[in-house]
C-alpha cells in the first residue's frame, strides 16, 4: 500500500424492473442487455450485496465483495468452478460467494452472461434471499465502486490496498483456483484406487471434455496430474469466454465431439462438464449413453465404494420432482428416506444443512451431496471412477446390472424453447384445468396392447420438512395407475424468454424389454402421437374451446397470445433414457 487512499465513487443509478432472480439468487440475460443497459451489472451486484445484513457484511469475507466488505477471495485469473466457490465459501466461513457464469448456456457477445449469489453455507441463494434482491434492485438509487483499484488476478497470494474511508487494509487474496476444493477430494476419495484404474495394468482409458468452460484447469489438475489421466485424455481444457463458440451443455445434443470419440470404441469412460462445472454427463464404450436419473440411482446404491459415505453413513436421498422415480428404488432397498422437490438446487441446502439428506440429484445433469451445497460434476466422474475400480465392471455392465435388479425407468425430457411468456402463461393455465378436473381421473389411453390409465393429477407443491415453507405450482403432474407418469412444468431461467418442460416416464421390471433404443425415439415408442397420448393433452386449449394453444404435431405447436401474434416453436429433445 503507497500513496493516497483509492476513492470510493458513489454513483447515482436508477433501478431496473426486471431483474428478478430466476432461483437461487441468479440473473441471467443475454450479453448484450448487460452491456447495452447502462448500469445493470452494478446495479444487480450492489442489491445483492445490499441483500446481506449490514451487521454480517461488515469486515466480513466474500468470495467476491465490495468497499464493504474486508476480503475478498478470488480465482486466480478469474477462475472458479461453482463446486470450488462452494468449497472455498464453506472452508473459510464467508458470508457468500458471487459467480459470473453463463451456467450451460452458449456464452460470449453473442450469448448470455449471468451472476449468482451464494449465501453462507455455500449453496444458492433461497428464495426469500432471491426476493430481498429483487425488491432492493426496484428501488436502488446508487452503487458504490473502486473504479481505480487495480488487482493482479494472475498473481498468487494477498494483496492489500487502502481506501478512502474504508477498512484499512483492504485485503484481496488471489487463490489457486483447484487446490481448496482438491484437498476436499482427497478426503471422500481413495485416490490410490482410482490412480491404480487409470494407470495400472489393463488401465481403464478415458475420454473427459471441459467444453471449453471453467472446468479445464480441474480436469488437467486432478484427473491427469493427480490421478495419472495421459495429458491427451483431456480435451478443450482452455477456458474461452465463448465456449469456442459451442454450446456448454453435456448433454448428447451439444457434447457431440466427445459422443463421437466414444464411439469409436477406443475409450471405456467419458465424461463431459458444463460451462462452470456443476453439471456432468457419463458415457461408456462404444458410446453407452448413462442418463442423469440412472447415474443418481446407480451411485446412490453404491455409496458403499466411497470412504467418505462408509464413515458418514447414509441418512436420505433427494430428487426433484422431474427427476425419474429410479432413485426411490434404490432407497427403498436401502430403508431411507427420499425428498421429492421442486426443480432447482437450493431446494435440497436445508434438507443437508438439517442432516437429513446425503446424495441429491436431478434429471438436468446435476448431482452432489452434502460434502457442499452445490451440484458437482468432478465429485459425480470421480464417484463413477471409484464404483468402476471396485467392481471391475464397466459403465455398461454397470448400468445393466442395476436395471437387473431395479428394473429400468424409460424417461424422455422435451424442452419448448423460446417462448413468450405470457404465452406459457395460457399455455400453462389450460394444461392445469384440463388435468386436475375431477373427470380427468380414470381417462385411459391406449398404447397398443397398453392401456395407461390416469390415477392422479396435480400441481405440484412443496413443504420444506425444516422450515415449513410452502413452494406451490411447480409443475403439473400427470401419475398413471402403473406409476407411469407425465410432467409438464414452466422454466425461464434466462428471464427474457421461457421454455416449457415436458417429461415422460415409464418403468419397465421386466429385464427381456430393457434393451430398447433409449434415445430420442423412445417417446415415440412410449407414447405415440397416432394413440391419442400425449397429443391428448396438446389439445387441451381446444378442448377448452379456445385458440391460445394448438398443437401441430409432437414436436410443433403455434401459439397465440392476448396480442394476436403467434409463431411456430419446436421441441428441442433433449435426451432419452
Amino acid at each position: 500500500m503507497e500513496g493516497s487512499p483509492i476513492p470510493v465513487l458513489t454513483v447515482p443509478t436508477a433501478p431496473y424492473q426486471d431483474q428478478r432472480p430466476t432461483g437461487g439468487g441468479g440473473l441471467r440475460r443475454p450479453t448484450g442487455l448487460f452491456e447495452g443497459q447502462r448500469n445493470y451489472l452494478p446495479n444487480f451486484i450492489q442489491s445483492v450485496l445490499s441483500s446481506i445484513d449490514l451487521r454480517d457484511r461488515q469486515g466480513c469475507t466474500m468470495v467476491v465483495g465490495s468497499e464493504k466488505i474486508g476480503r475478498l477471495i478470488i480465482g486466480q485469473n478469474g477462475i472458479l468452478s461453482t463446486p470450488a466457490v462452494s468449497c472455498i465459501i464453506r472452508k473459510i466461513k464467508a458470508a457468500g460467494g458471487i459467480i459470473l457464469t453463463a451456467s450451460h448456456c452458449p456464452g460470449g457477445p453473442g450469448g448470455e452472461f449471468g451472476v449468482k449469489f451464494n449465501v453462507a453455507n455455500g449453496g444458492p441463494a433461497p428464495d426469500v434471499v432471491s426476493d430481498k434482491i429483487y425488491q432492493i434492485s426496484k428501488t436502488i438509487e446508487e452503487y458504490a465502486i473502486c473504479p481505480d483499484l487495480r488487482i493482479d488476478l494472475s498473481r498468487l497470494g494477498r494483496q492489500e490496498f487502502d481506501l478512502e474511508n474504508k477498512f484499512k487494509p483492504f485485503r484481496v487474496e488471489i487463490v489457486d483456483p483447484v487446490d481448496i476444493y482438491l484437498n476436499l477430494l482427497r478426503t471422500i476419495f481413495d485416490f490410490n484406487a482410482i490412480k491404480s484404474l487409470l494407470t495400472g495394468p489393463g488401465q481403464l482409458k478415458i475420454r473427459v471434455d471441459a467444453m471449453h468452460g471453467v472446468m479445464g484447469p480441474y480436469v488437467r489438475k486432478v484427473l491427469c496430474d493427480e490421478l495419472g489421466a495421459p495429458a491427451n485424455s483431456a480435451i478443450n481444457c482452455v477456458p474461452l469466454e465463448d465456449f469456442g463458440g459451442q454450446h456448454p451443455d453435456p448433454n448428447l445434443t451439444y457434447a457431440t465431439t466427445l459422443l463421437e470419440a466414444m464411439k469409436g470404441g477406443e475409450y471405456g469412460f467419458g465424461a463431459a462438464f458444463d460451462a462452470d462445472g456443476d453439471r456432468y454427463m457419463i458415457l461408456g464404450q462404444n458410446g453407452f449413453f448413462v442418463s442423469p436419473s440412472d447415474s443418481l440411482a446407480i451411485i446412490a446404491a453404491n455409496l458403499s465404494c466411497i470412504p467418505y459415505f462408509r464413515q458418514m453413513g447414509v441418512r436420505g436421498f433427494g430428487r426433484s420432482m422431474p427427476t425419474s422415480m429410479a432413485l426411490d428404488r434404490v432407497a427403498k432397498a436401502m430403508k431411507v428416506p427420499v425428498y421429492e422437490t421442486p426443480a432447482g438446487w437450493r431446494f435440497f441446502s436445508n434438507l443437508m444443512d438439517s442432516g437429513r439428506c446425503s446424495l441429491c440429484g436431478e434429471e438436468s445433469f446435476g448431482t452432489g451431496s452434502d460434502h457442499l451445497r452445490e451440484k458437482d460434476g468432478l465429485w459425480a466422474v470421480l464417484v463413477w471412477l471409484s464404483i468402476i475400480a471396485a467392481r471391475k465392471q464397466s459403465v455398461e455392465e454397470i448400468v445393466r446390472d442395476h436395471w437387473a435388479k431395479f428394473g429400468r425407468h424409460y424417461y424422455c425430457r422435451f424442452d419448448y424453447e423460446g417462448l413468450e411468456p405470457k404465452t406459457t402463461y395460457y399455455i400453462m393455465r389450460d394444461l392445469e384445468a384440463l388435468v386436475t378436473d375431477k373427470s380427468f381421473i380414470g381417462q385411459q389411453f391406449a398404447v397398443g396392447s397398453h392401456v395407461y390409465s390416469v390415477a392422479k393429477t396435480d400441481s405440484f407443491e412443496y413443504v420444506d420438512p425444516v422450515d415449513g415453507t410452502v413452494t406451490k405450482k411447480q409443475g403439473l403432474r400427470i401419475i398413471f395407475s402403473d406409476a407411469s407418469r407425465l410432467i409438464f412444468r414452466l422454466s425461464s431461467s434466462s428471464g427474457v424468454r421461457a421454455t416449457i418442460r415436458l417429461y415422460a416416464e415409464s418403468y419397465e421390471r421386466d429385464p427381456t424389454g430393457h434393451d430398447q433404443e433409449p434415445q430420442m425415439n423412445e417417446f415415440d415408442k412410449l407414447w405415440p402421437a397416432q394413440s391419442g397420448f400425449p397429443s391428448i393433452l396438446f389439445v387441451s386449449a381446444q378442448m377448452h374451446n379456445t385458440t391460445k394453444f394448438q398443437c401441430l404435431s409432437q414436436e410443433r405447436y403455434t401459439s397465440s397470445s392476448a396480442d394476436g401474434n403467434s409463431g411456430f416453436f419446436e421441441a428441442v429433445p433433449i435426451f432419452g433414457e
